[in-house]
């Protein structure tokens, strides 16, 4: 459940966790939503091919982003989000910061290998789709059908392992805190 809080950045992080909750299947979606439209069904012209450059770019960014987002439960009670830094946890809201240590909550390098492998994940998926591949590189289709259809699945297996060798403990922006706050730390 998302906490409610009126302020201008409680909103705003509220409909952003909205979004972010999903990901990368709200990314996705997103993409999927827009991408028939900006590629004109794969029929690009220069137009259509800046305009999906610019979501691929912005939905690749938002996957990664949200590998560095957490939240923690104030003494308030209230769930409260941030971004984390190589010094902690930066609060959206200094209100309720005080009572908890956030500097426990600093980036790791688990962080950096999910945010990398989320968009690689993302990249490969939308550069693969069909649109995008009638739009930036129609002849590639018919010539490299072994690429198209091996390449998301290795890479898949690939960023399975990379997860399982680095678990992510974050609750980031839309997800509840756990009542524990030591599951964030380690």
């Amino acid at each position: 459940m998302v906490a409610k809080d009126n302020s201008k950045t409680g909103k705003t992080l509220s409909g952003l966790g909205n979004l972010l909750r999903l990901l990368p299947t709200g990314t996705v979606f997103v993409y999927q939503f827009l991408n028939p439209v900006l590629t004109n069904n794969g029929k690009c012209g220069t137009v259509n091919k800046y305009l999906t450059s610019f979501l691929i770019g912005l939905c690749g960014l938002s996957c990664g982003f949200s590998c560095f987002t957490d939240s923690y439960k104030g003494s308030d009670g209230i769930t409260h989000y941030g971004i984390a830094t190589l010094k902690g946890l930066w609060p959206s809201s200094r209100s309720d910061s005080a009572s908890v240590d956030l500097s426990s909550y600093k980036i790791r390098v688990g962080d950096f290998a999910h945010a990398f492998f989320s968009m690689i994940v993302f990249a490969v998926v939308s550069l693969l789709d069909g649109n995008t591949v009638q739009c930036f590189y129609p002849s590639f289709e018919s010539t490299q059908k072994a690429l198209l259809m091996v390449l998301p699945p290795a890479i898949g297996a690939v960023s399975s392992v990379i997860f399982v060798l680095f678990p992510n403990k974050r609750h980031g922006i839309g997800y509840p805190a756990s009542s524990d706050s030591s599951d964030n730390k380690s």
